[in-house]
């Protein structure tokens, strides 16, 4: 399973769930609306801060792994010129 399908199906349970238990709740319409504004700002948050997140891991493991290439492409570039230099 990949980390956006599972992000989705978390956020998605988790509005749903925050849905079901707002209407079922024992509140007046005002305070029902309140309740749905604070938690839909709360879920909107918490996506933000995973997305922040993820998107924060993914850019250490770009960098390493760019790191990692130029290190590859710098052991090929040396082992190029020592063959050059054991032909000439």
């Amino acid at each position: 399973m990949s980390i956006g399908k599972f992000i989705a199906g978390f956020a998605i349970g988790s509005i749903v769930g925050g849905l079901i238990g707002v209407l079922l709740a024992p509140q007046s319409g005002e305070e029902t609306r309140e309740l749905l504004a604070d938690k839909s700002k709360d879920i909107c948050d918490k996506a933000h801060d995973t997305v922040s997140e993820i998107q924060s891991k993914a850019d250490g493991i770009v960098s390493d792994m760019q790191a990692k290439g130029d290190e590859l492409i710098a052991k090929l570039q040396d082992v190029i010129n020592k063959q050059k230099q054991t032909e000439s």
